[in-house]
């Protein structure tokens, strides 16, 4: 039986087991959590395991983004119609957008860095690890995964390596965020018409705003 919090000797956990997910402590390159944070608002808050946070970075770049056009102006600026890139910008949100890319990459890396100050505070002081989490609804446990089972089965959709390695709360978004914009961006539909060699209906359908 787990001993009382108040009653445990130590002050950090190492790994934490939940029902609904895993989250531990290990050393992070803070550079490439600020990396992913800087391909898309949240990502790197998501990886250092920051959920809440990360989860309102990503929507609202979304939310951002869609209404200041921004993917539409960055396609039309690498086909290297600048003009077009400049009008279709609404600069009210396109100046929402600057500060919101900004905080992400910061924040994401001092969050790293005091992360991994604290994983090294947990290891001097031997913490614990909780490996097993059993309820009503579901067992979690610590065990070893192939890393490249779990990104294979995302590649074929996004969240299913989260689910394969139990982090139900970022599978279910995952999910949800990515049939969102599947079918907004009709990405579905042009992989079909790339398939089957016909480019311009595959243009034609997609709508690079979204995707």
């Amino acid at each position: 039986m787990d001993r009382p919090e108040s009653q445990s000797p130590v002050r950090r956990y190492l790994a934490y087991v939940g029902l609904l997910g895993t989250t531990q402590l290990h050393l992070r390159n803070p550079f490439m959590i600020a990396g992913w944070s800087l391909a898309f608002p949240g990502l790197g808050h998501l990886l250092v395991s920051k959920y809440i946070r990360g989860y309102l970075l990503f929507l609202w770049e979304i939310f951002v983004n869609v209404n200041g056009h921004i993917n539409l102006a960055i396609l039309y600026s690498f086909t290297g119609r600048f003009q077009m890139a400049k009008d279709v910008l609404d600069i009210n949100w396109v100046l929402l957008y600057i500060p919101t890319y900004i905080f992400a990459a910061w924040d994401a890396y001092r969050t790293t860095v005091d992360l991994n100050h604290q994983y090294i505070l947990a290891a001097r002081e031997d913490a614990e690890v909780k490996m097993f989490n059993i309820g009503q609804l579901e067992i979690n446990y610590l065990d070893k995964r192939t890393p490249w089972n779990s990104a294979a089965w995302s590649a074929m959709m996004p969240g299913l390596g989260q689910i394969l390695i139990h982090r139900i709360p970022g599978a279910l978004f995952i999910i949800i965020t990515s049939i969102a914009v599947f079918q907004q961006a009709k990405i579905l539909p042009a992989i079909h018409f790339a398939f089957l060699g016909q480019f311009e209906y595959d243009k034609s359908v997609i709508n690079p705003q979204c995707s």
